[in-house]
This record gives structure tokens, sequence and C-alpha cells, in this order.
């Protein structure tokens, strides 16, 4: 992305000019499904990103956690979120502050596409996947399991 670009015009659905439409991650492992990344803003002189995410119909995120905090505003769809120990239908316009060592994952789960803008810090650690124990510390509470197995409740 050009630093001296002021202005780059929507195109279509939910796309800008000069901005790359990039696979979320680069992991073969099956973490994820159907979803992309745009970066909106970025550079030098800047503190944080912002990215814009979009997932298909039944798409997720990776379930993660790192050191940096994620805020979150829900751009298009609905969907549910886990942040903590918490499940939350989530939809348009919604706000999502995901704390520093907090495990979230973000699901299209109304079988429409749900797209968000998250700003992070410019730099950032290495999101933190979850242990075999840590997974069953969460599926230990009913409405996480659902949600982990895309059958959120509420």
């Amino acid at each position: 992305m050009n630093e001296r670009t002021i202005h780059r015009k929507a195109t279509e659905d939910y796309r800008w000019d000069q901005v790359d439409l990039l696979p979320y991650k680069e992991d073969d492992r099956a973490l994820f499904k159907a979803i992309t990344r745009q970066t909106l803003f970025s550079g030098p002189g800047m503190n944080g990103e912002l990215r814009y995410f979009e997932m298909a119909a039944d798409g997720f995120s990776t379930l993660e956690r790192h050191e940096h905090m994620h805020a979150v505003l829900i751009l298009r769809g609905r969907g549910h979120c886990l942040v903590g120990d918490e499940v939350r239908a989530i939809e348009t316009r919604d706000l999502v502050t995901v704390p520093p060592m907090t495990w979230h994952q973000f699901r299209a789960t109304q079988g429409e596409p749900l797209g968000f803008l998250c700003m992070v810090n410019a730099e950032r650690d290495k999101p933190q996947l979850p242990t075999a124990d840590d997974l069953a510390r969460l599926k230990a509470d009913p409405k996480i399991a659902a949600f982990l197995e895309s059958k959120p409740r509420g």
C-alpha cells in the first residue's frame, strides 16, 4: 500500500481500490474456514493496523490468543464470537473488545457472510493455539462446546 495514497475508493462488495484481497492466513491445518483479509491501513507512521476480515456463511477464524488486544467493529452480517468464557451473538455495528491473552474466535453462524474491521498493534506477537488441556477446559462449558462445534445457543 502506498503511504502517500490519501484516498482509496470503495469498489464492489466490501473491497477497496489498491487493497489486496489476501488469504486469512497461510496455514494448511484447517484451523479456520472460508475467510479473507484486507489490510486497509498500515505503515511506518502508524502504531496500529486496520484490517477487514470476511468469512463466508459457516466460515470461522482461528481459535487463538496472544499478548496484543483487538478492537473489532462488525461491518456486515451476523454470527457469534467467543471471547474468554463468553459466547455472544454479534451483528452489524456491534463492537467487540478482545483483551490480551484471551481465547477468541469469530463464526458466521447465521447462514450469511460475516465481515468485520479489526484494529491491532502494528507490531504484534504470534497467535498461540490451544493445547488439548486448554480445549478441554473451554469445552467444559456447554455453551462454549456448542459454539466450537458450530451450534451456538442464544
